[in-house]
């Protein structure tokens, strides 16, 4: 604001201002819905979710809220209130402290993977705000192990070398509490010995030896700018960012690139962060080349985008509550007061749907990140069909073009966290356009999707409210999409088009019928159970096993199902062939088999993993194998126990399930290597098929049936044991083992 004239002035001018561009943005709004030409295509979205014509806010803005949502309900818009989120009926995101609590998910799992748990360990931090702030004093209230050693804002800088976590952290509340307070207001009698709170406007600051040895610095006389490099700099756990300002580079970035020039003089390189790990409550705190190099070096951090999603997202949810709520007021079933008192009830449940997804979003970064360079070649097929459509710029976005893909793959340098979320967040995106043009999102058996995306207190009250929603096809085609992705990875559907030839929608009906037969869906309830249990690299083990089931039985129901009557009875049939036959299969699959279950099953519960879900994830690349049983039931009208007898027989007698076992261990070189590879076992696994099809049909047992084909069983036996006791696999190797099975499937 200018420092002369009448301010008020000033003010209402912007406040008119607003008012004609929200007016504008609404007259645009009205005309496409009453055309309804509304689609993914032409509609605003925040963060890659839920998309809808709303001007997203909190009731940190509550006045500009209430303006905009004031001439929405003034024109009787049909989103009354929710044109603006958060207002006077809104969510508080600070008294929520959504924000930083989405960003305190992706610390949390950092460390967890690191096997420690900050919630009961204690940490050290540095940062970037003060307690009065949103995302930096909320942030440093969610542990009560913090350890601030040093944070800065516009003001002030302060130092604690050494805090006590109670003491320090009872400090921190009541400046929280006070509201506008600054660390001026921290009661330095509460501070360890050589701390201190000094002025951004000192000409020189006097640093203890106490101060500086926790700093990583050298004690003495320094320039305020001096110190707050130090401070970003030091040897600590966690670099928490919670106010404006980029502060971290990389160091082939030019200052004047980074386009925030009253931290230039601050701004550090990547390669000097001394901390584990980065958390960006706030925006843009580091380059996304800093992210990527601060990765590069063994750093943790995701991005902001990531981290402080939760703020956003917790705006779509209150704009989908009051989109149901607006019917039942409008129907009469609701007043408007008892409405805002059913928002304010929900708020926590709002909390826990949002921060959900943060945690499931980190999650995927993670299994991502942990596939390394048996995925790049994957990403780099996601990004080139990407930029084939004109979605995707990846000098923009920082992804790397195709010769530098080249040289990080010499190098084995995979992508890094920071870049994993840009695809994620595309591979979502795009995946949910594309899939708004289908009719999966009116499939009845996703009307879950819709009815879970809202807290519990709602559902069955405004049951018909829900199921009528204007935007339900979007939520559930969001709530998909993010299911999809989340446990498949950024590459799920392209790897499972790739290896099928299916489109979006056959993928997407794939991966919930994957997902529903398999309950996958309790079982990773299971394994989050687990967190700070087990150890981080045993639980993302666990994880992988899942991710690994999702796209192979994804692959299978992209091939196989027959979803023209819906997902519902394909889930249904298959969840029943599951259920039925998987407590069943270590009394009927071949002795190594069992050996490997058991031995997988034992080091699951070494591990700390519960017994019964130790059984469970180790049997469960067996059980996959049900989907082809109950196949072969069906084409012969045979029942699921004999034709599993059959299929296993048949799997022993040739040796099939060593071959894919060593098939597994197959390094492809390149995208077509691991096609050439999916294929070969495609064939391996219809060959068998056809065998045990045959068998069934003869309605005599494995044994007799092979007996009956003695020469030519036995010659394929042992050219299918001269493949398998030869060192290494290849994909040659394979092809042959599949065609020689297939030779007799054809004979047979």
């Amino acid at each position: 604001l200018p420092t002369g004239g009448d301010r008020n002035l000033w003010f209402e001018a912007g406040r008119q201002a607003y008012r004609v561009f929200i007016t504008s943005l609404l007259s645009v709004t009205d005309n496409l819905v009453n055309n309804k030409v509304v689609s993914p295509k032409n509609t605003v979205r925040h963060d890659g979710d839920d998309p809808y014509f709303v001007v997203a806010a909190d009731k940190g803005t509550a006045t500009f809220s209430d303006t905009a949502n004031a001439i929405s309900q003034g024109r009787d818009f049909w989103l009354d209130d929710a044109f603006a989120s958060g207002g006077s009926a809104g969510y508080d995101h600070k008294k929520m402290g959504i924000t930083a609590r989405g960003g305190w998910e992706a610390v949390k799992r950092h460390f967890r993977e690191m096997d420690r748990d900050i919630q009961t360990q204690p940490f050290t931090t540095v940062g970037v705000g003060d307690m009065s702030g949103d995302v930096y004093g909320n942030g440093m209230l969610l542990s009560k192990q913090t350890k601030v050693i040093a944070a800065f804002d516009h003001r002030d800088i302060f130092v604690d070398p050494d805090p006590d976590v109670a003491t320090s952290f009872k400090e921190r509340k009541r400046l929280f509490d006070k509201g506008r307070s600054s660390w001026q207001d921290y009661n330095r009698k509460k501070m360890s010995k050589g701390g201190d709170i000094f002025s951004r406007n000192s000409k020189s600051i006097k640093l203890s030896k106490e101060a500086a040895q926790a700093l990583g610095m050298q004690p003495g006389t320094m320039t305020p700018n001096e110190l707050m490099r130090g401070i970003l700099k030091s040897p600590v756990d966690l670099i928490w960012f919670g106010g404006i300002g980029t502060y971290i580079k990389a160091g082939f970035e030019p200052d004047a690139e980074v386009g925030d020039r009253a931290n230039d003089a601050i701004r550090i390189r990547a390669k000097d962060v001394r901390a584990k790990v980065i958390g960006e409550g706030a925006n843009l705190g580091v380059t996304q080349d800093g992210r990527i190099a601060f990765n590069l070096l063994g750093g943790r951090c995701n991005s902001d985008a990531v981290d402080n999603s939760a703020g956003v997202n917790s705006s779509d949810v209150e704009v989908n509550i009051k989109i149901a709520l607006a019917a039942a007021m409008k129907s009469g079933r609701l007043t408007r007061p008892k409405r805002n008192k059913l928002l304010e009830s929900m708020t926590e449940e709002v909390a826990e749907l949002v921060l959900r997804n943060n945690y499931l979003q980190t999650l995927a970064i993670s299994l991502t990140e942990r596939s390394g360079m048996d995925d790049l070649a994957h990403q780099q097929r996601l990004m080139q069909s990407l930029e084939a459509r004109d979605l995707l710029d990846r000098a923009v976005e920082n992804l790397p073009d195709d010769m530098q893909i080249a040289e990080r793959s010499q190098k084995g340098e995979p992508l890094t966290r920071a870049e994993i979320g840009v695809l994620l967040a595309y591979a979502k995106i795009v995946a949910l356009d594309d899939l708004m043009e289908s009719a999966v999102p009116d499939d009845s058996h996703l009307e879950r999707e819709l009815v879970t995306y809202f807290p519990t207190a709602m559902r069955k009250p405004y049951s018909k409210e829900i199921s009528e929603h204007r935007l339900r096809r979007e939520i559930i085609g969001t709530v998909l999409v993010n299911s999809m992705v989340n446990r498949g990875g950024p590459t799920f559907i392209s790897r499972v088009q790739n290896r099928t030839g299916a489109s979006l929608d056959k993928v997407a009906q794939a991966y919930a019928a994957t997902r529903d037969s398999f309950d996958l869906q309790s079982i990773g309830l299971e394994i989050d159970a687990l967190d700070n249990r087990i150890s981080g690299d045993l639980q993302l083990e666990l994880y992988d096993g899942l991710r690994e089931r999702v796209e192979e039985q994804g692959v299978w129901f992209a091939r196989y199902g027959d979803f023209s009557k819906g997902i519902g009875p394909v889930a249904a049939r298959y969840r029943g062939a599951v259920d039925s036959l998987a407590p069943k299969l270590e009394k009927i699959i071949p002795d190594f088999l069992q050996e490997r279950v058991a031995a997988d099953a034992q080091r699951f519960a070494d591990g700390g993993v519960p017994n019964a879900l130790a059984q469970t994830l180790a049997r469960l690349p067996i059980a996959a194998l049900i989907p082809d049983i109950q196949l072969c039931a069906e084409s012969c009208k045979a029942s699921l126990d004999t034709s599993a007898k059959a299929f296993f027989d048949v799997t022993n007698a040739f040796q099939v399930g060593k071959i894919v076992q060593a098939a597994r261990g197959i390094d492809a070189e390149d995208f077509y290597d691991d096609l050439a590879l999916d294929r070969a076992l495609q064939s391996l696994h219809a060959a068998r098929r056809s065998i045990v099809n045959s068998v069934l049909t003869s309605k005599s047992s494995a044994d007799k049936w092979l007996d009956q084909r003695s020469d030519l069983v036995n010659s394929t036996c042992r050219q299918m044991a001269d493949i398998v006791d030869r060192e290494g696999a290849t994909v040659s190797r394979l092809t042959v083992a599949a065609n020689i099975l297939g030779d007799l499937a054809r004979a047979g």
